[in-house]
């Protein structure tokens, strides 16, 4: 199971990989009213209109790639809150899943074989499925990418400004970098705060994503720090709504209460049927 889960997961890192170079491909000529075929025409320059509109709307093209952002964002959360469900099936049985691997620790081929099929076992009865926590990226990235190009297509947008910076270039002050890594830190310790069980894996998750998102961010136009920066500010307060970790762990400590409540009253009532028989003897 868990080379079948890698194996999964390598596909679809290389198909977030693949796409920003197939949709490079598609053209770096300016886009205008002129511009033809689906991805220049009906993606890139309807798009670019959209955020020149909603910038009109609000005050601003900062306002306008903001505004864009909180739309994509709105649109995809019922994949989101499919993830959020997914992760919470995963998190509820990864006590279990950690008793499968103690138990089946040996790294012989059958001991590991028998580990797949009972991980396997696991992961249907639950209604996990093990790449469910790739979708929102592979929907992410055609737009992440979709919006790079817009911006930088698009003459008007790529010289606009925002605050102290223009759109088309990088934040100067790193404001944006540091905000982008700062909310992606908080999405995932709110996520791993909801975990009943944090690994080595997690852990590491938890400083290597607001790195990477940080790095990137120093490297990219300011509008599309500027679309990590409202992206992950929204991820950070769907989490606190849809799977607030305190209200988790109030469930859970719940539920943790009156199983062992049921298990008490189980065996008062099995002493209670002893002593009866006791009696009567």
């Amino acid at each position: 199971m868990k080379k079948r889960i890698k194996k999964n997961r390598l596909k679809a890192i290389l198909m977030i990989a693949v796409v920003p170079l197939f949709l490079s491909a598609c053209g770096t000529s300016a886009i205008n009213s002129h511009s033809t075929g689906f991805w220049d025409h009906t993606i890139l320059y309807n798009l670019g209109r959209l955020i020149i509109w909603l910038s009109g709307k609000t005050g601003g093209y900062g306002m306008g790639i903001i505004m864009i952002t909180i739309l994509f964002r709105i649109v995809i959360l019922p994949l989101m809150i499919y993830q959020v469900k997914s992760m919470k099936k995963v998190q509820e049985i990864q006590p279990a899943i950690t008793a499968l691997q103690k138990k089946y620790s040996s790294k012989d081929a059958a001991t590991q074989q028998k580990l797949q099929e009972e991980m396997m076992k696991l992961y249907s009865e639950a209604g996990y499925n093990p790449i469910s926590g790739c979708l929102p990226l592979l929907v992410q990235m055609p737009i992440i990418w979709a919006l790079y190009q817009a911006i930088y297509r698009t003459h008007v947008l790529r010289t606009g400004t925002f605050l102290w910076m223009s759109l088309g270039g990088k934040d100067p002050y790193y404001v944006l970098p540091i905000l982008a890594a700062l909310f992606t830190w908080l999405s995932s310790w709110l996520t791993m705060k909801s975990q009943p069980e944090t690994n080595a894996m997690s852990n590491m998750m938890l400083w290597w994503m607001p790195a990477s998102i940080f790095i990137g961010a120093l490297y990219v136009p300011s509008a599309l720090s500027l679309y990590w920066v409202v992206s992950n500010a929204f991820q950070v307060l769907q989490t606190l709504v849809i799977q607030n970790p305190w209200k988790i762990n109030r469930e859970r400590a719940a539920k943790e209460a009156e199983k062992k409540e049921k298990e008490r009253a189980k065996k008062r009532a099995i002493k209670k049927i002893n002593r009866s028989k006791k009696k009567k003897k």
